[in-house]
């Protein structure tokens, strides 16, 4: 049984939270403040701490130094977007508006359970952003579980002669994994060569690999070095080898088992001493039991894996991440100092990143060019918060969040399919008459204004003046 701890100092509120995680079978204790907390219990003995933001004494962000890698869920008031922002800079894994539905707050603790199972450790240094505080491995930045793993396995990969496999998701970082490898191997001081399988046409992949003797095609008017023979003594980096021809494919199988290539055309082999680097986006696993990978050539380059996440499970990095590009971007076209607002903070770390760390750099990239002020909103970064709101409003996952499983009653919902738009639309339509404009609003994470505007382009009438105050009257005298 999971076990959580509320700080809250509002006994009713406390109370109530306690009943409704009990319910849910979660083994929670309780604590008025910080001090009690911190005090009564060793936070690292629970799985999840839920604080408010405002208690006597100190504010419940002080528990996120105090908490090591326990997750904390800061509890703040709707109106409060400053401060929830304020809390995830300083470590909270998210927050939630006060008064939340119970099914919201149920759902936030199930997400951010099942993100953190990893055994405890004890509190470490706050890290630079690099691969483990001062351990510089060459620009990579990252805190997060996933990220920490992945240093702790390029530092025993690199030193080897193995190849390896670097997996992830288009626009994770796959080479930048690849150069670190490649800087902290003995061949540092030797050539690394980098090529995307994908970016070379199926007819010239071969001749560029492995070279060509002069006149052993058509056009081939001298001898020319493949990229395998360049790499001679030093680092070969094959990114996106899912993309490889078939016919390649069996040509980098005989170099991987013999060491040694031939050049097209030519009736020698040359022996080379390369180590074999390979990355992709794909399922090479899947692929080669569908027959569109060689299954001997798979095994022969799964012999160590580094694992990248995509942008959307790291996390507090995500932030991190955004103000160092916000900072290199600033430093590289001469700008004088930029801040993300806090709007621009919530769609940063709401929004999905289906192009990951690539996709981040370039919308921080376009905002910076295009703020004429010190202070870069979310609109400068292509990002439509209302459409984010809405997302997070159907049950669609936050950033860091795995979506978990419908059940099964609610699969045939006939909102699961809507576009946004429509979404919207049927939601306003359906509650309008129970709900307040502010109400609505509240619910769809949008402002009064913004309400307003989507109602007059989708042509969304309002209902009558005091439809919904009437409802609750009613339904209050039936009772």
């Amino acid at each position: 049984m999971h076990k959580i701890l509320i700080v809250e100092d509002e006994t009713v509120i406390r109370t109530a939270l306690r009943r409704l995680l009990e319910r849910n079978d979660y083994q929670v204790t309780e604590s008025g403040s910080v001090q009690e907390a911190i005090s009564a219990n060793e936070l690292d003995d629970f799985d999840l701490i839920i604080s408010d933001l405002r208690l006597p004494g100190a504010p419940g962000t002080d528990l996120i130094s105090k908490a090591g890698d326990v997750p904390v869920l800061i509890m703040t008031s709707y109106a409060s977007l400053r401060s929830a922002v304020d809390s995830m800079r300083m470590g909270a894994v998210d927050y939630i508006a006060k008064p939340f539905d119970h099914g919201d707050m149920i759902a936030a603790v199930q997400r951010i359970i099942a993100d953190h199972p990893a055994p405890r450790r004890a509190p470490q240094p706050e890290s630079t952003g690099e691969a483990g505080g001062n351990d510089n491995l060459s620009g990579i930045l990252g805190n997060c579980p996933a990220m920490q793993t992945l240093f702790e396995h390029i530092r025993k990969v690199a030193p080897t002669d193995s190849t390896v496999l670097v997996l992830g998701e288009t626009g994770t970082g796959k080479e930048i994994v690849a150069r670190s490898v490649h800087r902290h191997s003995v061949r540092a001081d030797k050539t690394l060569i980098s090529v995307n399988c994908a970016a070379i046409p199926d007819t010239l992949i071969e001749s560029e690999l492995f070279g060509y003797e002069k006149g052993a095609f058509t056009g081939a008017n001298a001898s020319r070095m493949g990229l395998i023979e360049a790499a001679d003594g030093g680092t070969l980096f094959l990114d996106e080898i899912g993309e490889l021809p078939m016919e390649a494919q069996a040509r980098l199988l005989r170099f991987i088992q013999e060491g040694e290539i031939r050049r097209i055309g030519s009736v020698h082999s040359r022996k080379v001493n390369v180590r074999l680097i390979c990355a992709t986006h794909r399922n090479l696993h899947s692929l080669a039991a569908e027959g569109g990978f060689r299954q001997d050539l798979f095994y022969r380059i799964n012999v160590l894996q580094l694992a990248l996440p995509p942008l959307r499970e790291r996390g507090k990095d995500i932030l991190h991440l955004a103000e160092h590009l916000l900072n290199t971007q600033v430093e590289r076209l001469g700008k004088t100092p930029m801040r993300l607002s806090p709007r621009a903070i919530q769609a940063i770390t709401t929004y999905q990143w289906p192009g990951n760390v690539r996709e981040l750099e370039h919308a921080i990239e376009r905002a910076v060019i295009l703020t004429d002020c010190d202070e870069i909103d979310n609109e400068a970064l292509g990002i439509d918060l209302e459409l984010v709101n809405i997302n997070r409003l159907r049950g669609q996952p936050r950033i860091g969040h795995q979506q978990q499983p419908r059940k099964s009653s609610s699969s045939n919902d006939p909102m699961e399919d809507l576009s946004l738009e429509d979404y919207f639309q049927r939601f306003v339509m359906e509650h309008q008459d129970s709900m307040s404009e502010t109400e609505l609003a509240q619910k769809l994470g949008v402002s009064r204004k913004c309400l307003w505007e989507r109602r007059q382009r989708l042509g969304i009438p309002r209902s009558k003046p005091g439809a919904a105050n009437q409802r609750r009257k009613s339904a209050t005298q039936g009772k």
